[in-house]
Parts: structure tokens; sequence; C-alpha cells
């Protein structure tokens, strides 16, 4: 259907049309030899947005001639997960296999990711997830185990381009109709533009080609600030929106921490991401001023993986409001910094031997614990040496 969107339309139907990734598509890679042997296993896809996860797990689904359910980890759990078990467990029947494809799997908590396991182990289900985080940190370790993780890269250049083409020239799917004049500079201005996100790239294309028939850098440029760069988890307002709430955090300004934290959450931001630089701020910017900011921080990540969207919100704009009515301090911050520069300087400076413990006979007779003063037998004022020589009378903290 013309109505929905380019990306959507374009999606190609067979890996032979199935753009980048080579080092997973290409002949004798592992997706290739398990679609040669009919034994798909369950897979984590990993990769940044636009790099064809859904696309490809789509095509494995046909290979395999599998019934493909799709989830959304946003707005779906364990009560939505009990019906796919009873389609799969009729489609077993048939010796018909199912894939569930779990878009954003990293949103689910632990309890969902543990319903998946039996149902796995049984082979009542094959299961593709597909997550843009690293999944060594959002995914259980007994999901992880049960799966093959493929790491899905940008998309470079040349395959944005030849991407882009492709929807030139598809009268029935892409935009061939319209006949656009684009000529090579532009289509490559186009891809860098889309940071390696082969549906950032299309969607530029695709406004621009509401905006005029002959496409110039300046379309080029009003059609991707129409888009997704107004948001880009990737690109460089990202950094710009997280640099932003950092800086209003940091200058107690609570109605412009909000209103940033809003800009990142309202345009799709994980809020897991959010939750992480939270934790970072609590003891860069706030520290010792007030030790509880960090609980605050790390209260906030817990409750975002628990719930996700859109509950988690109002725990982000606590958390974000509390550090921003804070006490600063970047003490801690500064005076780690100070104390990381003489450790790289003194890499091979020995610890001292009465700081050294001395559990042989031997280590006892080369000085190692000789001297050493235990506090609590000095109630805690004895006057020692902690640090090197080298190093003696070294204050970070003033």
């Amino acid at each position: 259907m013309k109505s929905s969107p380019l990306s959507d339309r374009l999606r190609p139907k067979d890996l032979a049309d199935f753009v980048g990734q080579e080092h997973l598509t290409g002949e004798g890679k592992l997706l290739t030899q398990a679609l040669a042997a009919g034994e798909l296993p369950s897979l984590i896809l990993w990769g940044p947005p636009g790099t064809g996860k859904t696309t490809l797990a789509l095509i494995l689904s046909k290979k395999i001639a599998a019934e493909f359910v799709r989830f959304s980890a946003v707005t779906e759990g364990v009560k939505d997960l009990r019906r796919v078990i009873d389609v799969a467990r009729n489609n077993r029947l048939l010796d018909k296999q199912t894939i569930l494809f779990i878009d954003e799997i990293h949103r689910w908590n632990k309890a969902q990711q543990d319903a998946l396991l039996p149902h796995l182990e049984s082979g009542d289900l094959i299961l593709i997830g597909a997550t843009t985080e690293n999944p060594s940190f959002e995914i259980r370790s007994a999901l992880l185990s049960r799966c093959r993780v493929l790491v899905l890269n940008h998309l470079e250049g040349p395959d944005l381009i030849k991407i882009l083409q492709r929807a030139l020239a598809d009268t029935d799917r892409g935009l061939g109709d319209k006949h656009l004049q684009i000529d090579q500079d532009n289509l490559e201005l186009i891809a860098n533009l889309s940071g390696g996100d082969a549906r950032t790239a299309l969607n530029i294309l695709e406004s621009a080609g509401t905006l005029a028939t002959a496409i110039t850098p300046e379309i080029i440029k009003e059609a991707a600030q129409r888009v997704s760069l107004q948001y880009d988890k990737g690109g460089e307002n990202h950094y710009n929106i997280i640099s932003a709430l950092h800086k209003a955090m940091r200058g107690s300004d609570a109605n412009a921490s909000l209103y940033w934290l809003a800009r990142m959450l309202e345009a799709g931001e994980d809020p897991l991401y959010v939750a992480r630089r939270l934790v970072r701020f609590a003891s860069e910017d706030i520290g010792l001023a007030n030790s509880r900011a960090l609980e605050q921080a790390v209260a906030a990540y817990q409750a975002c993986h628990f719930l996700g969207l859109p509950e988690c919100k109002v725990h982000l704009a606590q958390a974000v409001v509390y550090m921003a009515k804070c006490a600063k301090s970047n003490k801690l911050y500064t005076a780690y910094n100070q104390a990381a520069a003489d450790a790289l300087d003194s890499l091979n400076l020995p610890v001292p031997l009465h700081l050294r413990n001395a559990p042989t006979s031997l280590m006892k007779d080369l000085g190692y614990g000789a001297g050493y003063k235990y506090s609590p037998d000095f109630d805690y004022e004895e006057k020692q040496a902690y640090f090197p020589d080298e190093l003696k009378g070294r204050r970070y903290l003033g």
C-alpha cells in the first residue's frame, strides 16, 4: 500500500535482496547455513536502528515457512505470550514452526523474559529478539544461553545508496512513478545525513519527494529536518539534548530539566539510557554533597527496568527533579581524575611492604606486612603512610 511509509513498503522479501550485513547473510555464514539445513536457532539481533533487524526476521520466517508473530516489548507482555503459545502448540501438531519476534526485547523485565524459557526448551517457539542495547546487560543470561546473538552494523554509504536507488526505480512499492531527479552527490548527502540508518535515509528521500521533483541539497536538508533527524538516537541532536538535560540539572533548573527529559522520552528515547545517565550524574555532579542522589538514580533505573514505558516516565521525572534540586559538588569527580592521572604516571611503583599481605612464611621473611598498624588497635588515629613514597602527601579531596 502506498499509504504506508516507504521504508515499510520497500522491505526486501528475500535474502538475495537484503542489503548489508554480509557477515551474517553471505555464503557459508551462520544464517545461510541454518536456512539450508532448515533449522533456525533462536536469535537475538543486536544493532542500531534501521539496520534491518525486523526485515531479517521476516525473511527468515518466510524461508522456513513459519508463522510469524510480531510483538512489541513496550505494549505486550506475558498475558499476550500465552495466546501465542496456544497458537504455536497447534502449529506443532501441523508440523509447522512458529517464530515469535519481540521488538525492543530489552524492555521486557526479568519475569517476562523468564516466561519464554520453557517454550524455547520445548521447541514450541523460535524466538527472534531485536534490541539496540547490549544483550549482555539487558537480556537475562538464562535466555541468552538459549539464543545466538547476531550483531548488525550501521549500514555503509554504498549500501544506503543502493537502497535509495532501489526506491527511486521501483514503481510499485517505491517512488519510481514520481520520476524524481537526484544526482549521485545528493544521494551521498542523504546517506551521510542518515547515520547508517536505512529507515532514516528512505524517510528523508520520501519527504524530499513531497517538496520537489528536482532534489537539491537545500531540499534534502529541509526534508531531513522534517523527519527522524529531529531526534535521531544515534545522531548529533541526540547528544545535544542529553547534554542540555545534564547541564540544566547541573545548573539546578528543575523546569528546564523536565523539558529536556520530556523531549527525549516523547521522541522515543529508551528510558534506560536516560536512567544510566542519571546514575552517572549523581556521582559526577552531586557526589558527596548528597550521597542519597545515587540511591535515587539507581532506584529510577530499576523502576524503568521493572515497568518500562509509559509508566516509568514519572520515575525519571522524579529523579531528574531531585538531581536538579540537590546541592552540587564535583569534588569526587575531579579528585578521581587527579588520582587516575597519578596512577597512569606511576603504574610501576611497588606497593609499600607494610601494606602487603603475607599469607606465606617466605613473604613474611621478605618483609611483607612488617610494621603495619591495624587501625582499630589505634582507635583509627594511627600515623601510617598509605601512598608509595614517591607520592607521599598527595591530596585529591582537599
